[in-house]
């Protein structure tokens, strides 16, 4: 810590600018080496008594708990410093889970995380990360509350809702889906004048329609999983109409066949049709130009059009649009084992579409990172403010270790 002590107070006096008094510009550089100093736990006590003359316990819990700043200033502050040192080709949505034993924490509830693999208790936060090759920040974040929480669902706990007031919820804040957190967080990140014309999120929003038009009317392409149950028409099916036989309404065009799931498509395609691509290198010694083993598998590339009423309603006539349909098919299996969905251009290599929808395993380096070593998931809080002030901070921490980074790395290195 001491040797980039300057750099580290450089940082945080342009990330920090908009706090509006002096004491949260301190508060918040302490904070700051708190989460970078080691240390097991990176909540509020173990930070204080790490932190020698600087750790006033009372001090950083006033700071991160309840002192009035907005954490949408910060994070603005530091997209525009990412943006300019990341040269971001997408943004990625993603959600993590934040496990819990009790009950007080705000948006505690049992509910599904990819964290743990399973249902249980936690908080979800959904966050959007500026993303290229070889480095990524999360800029912007947003705490799912579900509906157990939200006093105007049917399916309100009392419970829940009661504690609100306590936990510092905002009255206007009720459930809302994840990907259209994802949508809310693009809407205000391009507010602050970061345009980035990609997309990349996993099944968890890409099988949402609404999330993909959603990003198309914004003008944004998109690479998201999909589920292998999703329905579509090859890209050769052309809607017929049925000869009129003079009684009842006139028939529409309609496809002749029943939309088949992406799955049973790739299977019809077979395996011949997949092809061998290497995307990047890995962390692991091997054989690539930098001495590290690249990454590499069998995919399959087909013209598609997704369906279901959502997409017919969209479309406006009674052809669907066309995307990509790209299926990862190792050599090894006997059926594909990821799935992904594309509207980005007909003639896009199949290269490149398996690098961008690789490209999310940035994120997942992410989110090891802030919690094994920055304290993403340690903040011990119970309020709405306080999450949000935590993470915020936590992803200021991570982009100061990214600079760092980026800084020192040797330019022909594997991406980290």
């Amino acid at each position: 810590m001491a040797a980039v002590r300057g750099e580290l107070e450089a940082f945080a006096e342009e990330v920090f600018e908009p706090f509006a008094r002096r004491d949260q510009r301190r508060w918040g550089q302490v904070y700051l080496r708190g989460l970078l100093t080691d240390g097991r736990r990176k909540s509020v006590e173990p930070m204080a008594a790490r932190l020698g003359a600087d750790g006033n316990r009372q001090a950083l819990a006033n700071f991160i708990t309840t002192s009035p700043w907005n954490p949408a200033r910060i994070r603005a502050q530091l997209a525009w410093r990412m943006e300019a040192a990341i040269e971001p080709e997408a943004l990625v949505f993603d959600d993590t889970g934040f496990l819990k034993d009790g009950t007080a924490s705000a948006c505690v509830s049992r509910q599904y995380t990819g964290t743990a693999g399973k249902v249980t208790n936690c908080q979800v936060g959904v966050s959007l990360h500026l993303t290229s090759h070889h480095a990524s920040a999360a800029v912007n974040w947003r705490l799912f509350l579900p509906e157990t929480w939200d006093p105007a669902s049917a399916k309100a706990d009392a419970g829940k809702v009661a504690r609100r007031t306590t936990c510092g919820i905002p009255p206007d804040v009720g459930h809302v889906e994840k990907w259209q957190l994802a949508l809310d967080m693009l809407d205000e990140t391009r507010s602050w004048g970061i345009e980035v014309p990609l997309a990349i999120a996993d099944a968890g929003y890409g099988d949402a329609t609404a999330f993909r038009l959603g990003l198309q009317a914004r003008g944004l392409h998109y690479v998201v999983g999909i589920s292998t149950t999703m329905s579509a028409q090859p890209a050769d099916a052309v809607p017929v109409c049925k000869p009129y036989s003079g009684n009842g309404r006139p028939p529409v065009p309609k496809y002749p066949d029943p939309a088949r799931s992406v799955k049973e498509l790739v299977t019809a395609a077979g395996r011949k049709a997949a092809r061998p691509v290497q995307w990047r290198e890995g962390s692991r010694r091997g054989s690539g130009r930098s001495g590290f083993r690249r990454m590499y598998s069998r995919f399959v590339a087909l013209r598609i059009r997704p369906a279901g009423r959502e997409m017919r309603q969209a479309a406006g006539s009674p052809e669907l649009p066309e995307c990509w349909l790209l299926a990862e098919w190792p050599a090894g299996q006997s059926e594909p084992v990821q799935f992904w969905l594309s509207d980005l251009p007909s003639d896009t290599p199949l290269t490149t579409l398996v690098r961008l929808a690789k490209l999310r395993w940035r994120i997942e380096h992410d989110y090891r990172e802030m919690k094994q070593a920055l304290g993403l998931a340690h903040f011990e809080g119970r309020t709405w403010g306080g999450w949000h002030h935590h993470v915020t901070l936590v992803s200021v921490a991570h982009a100061f270790c990214t600079l760092q980074r980026l800084a020192r790395a040797p330019k022909d290195a594997a991406p980290a």
